[in-house]
């Protein structure tokens, strides 16, 4: 698996996140187009997780006080419990801790929750919460 990381709104690399990002987010779950693109596109860090060439998944880091804040995960439905999203998420924290980041949080969908706990990530206190209509919980990962 290869990943690719940008910045530029206008590469190939953000235009295969933003595909991701409306079929499964838009498409699939129902948010507003207009909360999925935000204000924060051209703050943060785009990934895409490929193979032989072809987007599979995506994710953002955006910067915090604390190192990064993880948004907008997001795997095909053809290759979810393939290994794609572990991978990716992995890939993330290698990036992070790489560029001096103490910690990952991110707003987990109340049904991924044991995901992230599988990849080391624990609930914060911060209690459930709604974004675009779906209850989220606050989880960290300590680098």
């Amino acid at each position: 698996m290869e990943f690719n990381v940008t910045r530029d709104l206008t590469s190939a690399t953000y235009q295969d996140a933003l595909a991701i990002r409306q079929t499964v987010f838009v498409t699939e779950q129902g948010v507003p187009h207009d909360l999925e693109v935000d204000a924060n596109e051209a703050n943060a860090l785009h990934f895409v997780a490929y193979e032989n060439g072809l987007a599979l998944a995506t994710a953002r880091l955006l910067p915090a006080e604390y190192g990064y804040h993880v948004q907008r995960v997001a795997v095909l439905a053809p290759y979810r419990h393939h290994g794609v999203g572990e991978a990716l998420l992995a890939h993330l924290a290698e990036f992070a801790a790489a560029h001096g980041a103490a910690e990952l949080r991110l707003g987990a969908q109340v049904q991924a929750v044991g995901f992230y706990k599988r990849l080391g990530y624990h609930l914060t206190a911060l209690p459930e919460f709604t974004e675009a209509g779906i209850q989220h919980r606050e989880m960290a990962l300590t680098l």
